[in-house]
């Protein structure tokens, strides 16, 4: 992860999702705060969030999901992203990610143990997720910094 570059983030809505207006407003929220932003739009698959990774060099994948069909449509993301060589991506979702009233601390725990590095609820404000971003990206950096 280079520092010297604006970090470079893919967007977008997986699977058979057509809600656009979110990751809309996220999209434009971290280009404000200085990201490099490649926003898929909607109807995203996994194929074509990792191909588009590779392509730009990305920093991390922010999964969106809002018609309750998160599990299905993310399930072994961080896996074809190991096999694509881009395993330690970091990865974050949102959204109304299953079907029903769930305990979000539940949802949370399943797509935290599917890969995922941050997972947040319905109605996650842009600024909540650019401090994470902003914490994990520099961290990661600081890693790799010390890395001999």
């Amino acid at each position: 992860m280079a520092t010297s570059r604006p970090y470079t983030l893919i967007l977008g809505v997986i699977g058979a999702d057509v809600h656009v207006i979110g990751i809309t407003i996220l999209a434009h929220a971290l280009r404000e705060a200085g990201f490099n932003v490649v926003n898929l739009g909607i109807m995203v698959s996994q194929e074509e969030f990792i191909a588009a990774a590779i392509e730009v060099d990305a920093d991390a994948l922010l999964v969106s999901s809002l018609y309750g069909h998160g599990e299905i449509d993310a399930e072994g993301l961080r896996d074809h992203c190991r096999e694509a060589g881009i395993g330690d991506i970091l990865m974050y979702l949102g959204g109304n990610l299953v079907v029903g009233k769930h305990d979000f601390k539940e949802v949370e725990s399943k797509f935290r143990d599917m890969g995922f590095d941050r997972v947040f609820p319905p109605g996650t404000l842009p600024d909540d997720v650019l401090a994470w971003l902003n914490s994990d990206l520099a961290s990661r950096a600081a890693r790799v910094e010390e890395t001999p």
